[in-house]
């Protein structure tokens, strides 16, 4: 089975906005989401991302209304994350018009909800949204950390591990989001990547350092074109 490949626009949100910064810090102003949903569905986006940053730092549930507003004007796949904690979380964002949701850090606190959200509604509905970070603690083999709360909080996590583990739980893909690339507009963490792809089969989305458009066939290349068990697919983040 060939690659398949997406370009998935990802807007970060916070308060019903669009923010847009660097390494996930100094968040700034970028416009109204269903206004730029509209501009990237018009451009010819696969599907579209809505990840609300401050959610689970700030111990709320996502945005609701602007789930709704873009579901109900913008008519590719929605995925949306931030806050998501239950089964009934998945539910709501369902009803709201949302077509996958995505979890993090309710995720990493307790593994078996991804069990219990796969379960009831599939693995198609489940996106594991993991926020990334280089380091050099000897405990972490891969040289990779999952981070919590919009990256603001480490976790001692192997995340190449983490990938594994929540790919056998039955997440049907990986928003893998690197946070040292995040904003720099130059170019995926290709070896991050790779690190992931070796470990699952489940479709990755390559999130982070997008700034030009021959960064994709680097990210892309980084996945192998055949795998077992299929499907198997790379995407793209536009931020």
């Amino acid at each position: 089975m060939s690659l398949a490949v997406r370009v998935i626009p990802c807007l970060d949100v916070d308060a019903g906005r669009v923010v847009k910064g660097v390494n996930f810090e100094n968040l700034r102003d970028a416009g109204d989401p269903v206004e730029l949903a509209h501009r990237y569905n018009d451009a010819g986006a696969d599907e579209l991302t809505f990840l609300d940053v401050t959610a689970s730092s700030s111990d709320r549930e996502t945005t609701y209304d602007v789930v709704t507003r873009t579901a109900e004007e913008v008519f590719i796949p929605l995925t949306v994350g931030g806050g998501v904690r239950t089964q009934e979380d998945v539910a709501t964002l369902l009803r709201s018009g949302a077509d996958k949701a995505s979890i993090n850090t309710a995720a990493v606190n307790r593994p078996e909800v991804i069990d219990e959200i796969t379960d009831r509604f599939g693995s198609q509905v489940l996106v594991l949204s993991l926020d990334a970070r280089r380091t050099d603690d000897p405990q972490i083999a891969s040289g990779f950390e999952v981070t919590t709360h919009g990256g603001r909080r480490g976790t001692g996590i192997d995340a190449i591990s983490w990938c594994r583990e929540a790919s056998a739980r039955g997440v049907g893909e990986i928003l893998l989001n690197s946070i040292d690339a995040d904003g720099t507009q130059a170019g995926f963490d290709v070896e991050m990547i790779r690190a992931v792809r070796q470990v699952t089969s489940v479709p990755v989305i390559a999130s982070g350092g997008a700034g030009r458009p021959e960064h994709f066939p680097a990210a892309i290349d980084a996945a192998p074109t055949r795998c077992s068990p299929p499907p198997c697919s790379t995407s793209a983040r536009w931020t």
